[in-house]
């Protein structure tokens, strides 16, 4: 029985032929992502925003405008209201009340009364509440942990092969994290800590794909020094083809499975994930790769290097043989 290949061995795509367009194309979507998030900003859930939030789910579709009315006669202050992953379920969110957990609890049972008492078919799925502090706490944090997840990674790279590499990785680890939180910023899905969790695994899944995809070109560099740089870039990412669609392929089953089923809770993390495995994939073939060509690293750019490496292992086996 033959095995099913979705690449064959002999795949050539010429990547590399769209590679200006490519990049420009990256460029003008982080500068659109950089202006909505400035713009319009991000729908900060209660973790980041502070607050009390209520999560009401009903039998069928309702007003927003007649539901924010009703949560305003409770005098809780102000509600803004949200669809939560579907028109049935609305998230809540209101002023945190001041005073202990007494009077958070008082505002909750004021404010649940008053909407049940206008719709009878309410279920209320949860309550969470964060102060102020506490939330400006987590927004730095949580940029914190992304920019030093970055940063660490793309030192890495760069010992782990050369600068240009570490650059390159860099630049496609910010183009994954800010076309996600453009998206999150044109959608206004609600943004917590765990799209955070799910940023954070996505700078993981494309540094994986990418590491994979800059192995293979740094293997090719050694075998092919008359090759043309094009050439090679194409060549590796042709070769890693395979490993890259049968990878991404099964995340992305996997995370569609979730967001169609998974609920409301973990709606936004699997639709950021689920939009971060797309936006890897393609760094790791349309930007990562062809950003060595504008770094100008070519076939011959790291012999002297690598050729001190070797003379230094000889000069070691030599002085062991010496002593020997």
């Amino acid at each position: 029985m033959r095995l099913l290949k979705l690449v064959p061995d002999d795949t050539n795509i010429p990547f590399l032929k769209w590679r200006n367009v490519a990049i420009w194309f990256s460029i003008a979507l982080i500068a659109a992502s950089i202006a909505l998030v400035a713009i319009r900003g991000l729908n900060f859930g209660v973790d980041f925003a502070g607050g009390l939030m209520i999560e009401a789910r009903f039998d069928k579709p309702v007003e927003l405008d007649d539901l924010r009315a009703t949560v305003n006669e409770a005098g809780a202050g102000d509600g803004n209201l949200q669809t939560f992953g579907d028109p049935r379920t609305v998230a809540i969110r209101l002023p945190l009340p001041e005073g202990d957990d007494a009077a958070v609890q008082a505002v909750v049972k004021q404010v649940q009364g008053k909407i049940e008492a206008s719709n009878p078919d309410v279920e209320f799925r949860r309550v969470e509440t964060v102060s102020g502090k506490v939330s400006n706490e987590l927004i730095r944090d949580g940029a914190l942990a992304m920019l030093l997840a970055m940063i660490g990674i793309s030192i890495y790279i760069w010992f782990r092969f050369e600068w240009q590499f570490g650059v390159g990785a860099l630049f496609a680890l910010v183009h994954d994290v800010a076309l996600t939180m453009g998206f999150f910023a044109l959608t206004q899905l609600e943004f917590d800590l765990n799209t955070v969790a799910a940023l954070l695994t996505i700078i993981g899944y494309s540094l994986n794909d990418t590491v994979v995809v800059y192995d293979r070109i740094r293997e090719n560099l050694r075998k092919y020094r008359k090759m043309d740089m094009a050439e090679i870039l194409n060549l590796s990412i042709n070769e890693t083809l395979s490993r890259t669609i049968v990878t991404s392929l099964s995340m992305i089953i996997a995370l569609g499975t979730l967001v169609l089923l998974g609920g409301s809770v973990l709606f936004g993390f699997s639709v950021a994930m689920l939009l971060g495995i797309v936006i890897g994939t393609f760094s790791s073939i349309f930007v990562s790769a062809p950003l060595l060509l504008w770094l100008g690293v070519t076939p011959d750019s790291f012999i002297a290097s690598e050729a001190s490496a070797e003379d230094r292992l000889k000069a070691k086996k030599a002085t062991e043989r010496g002593q020997v």
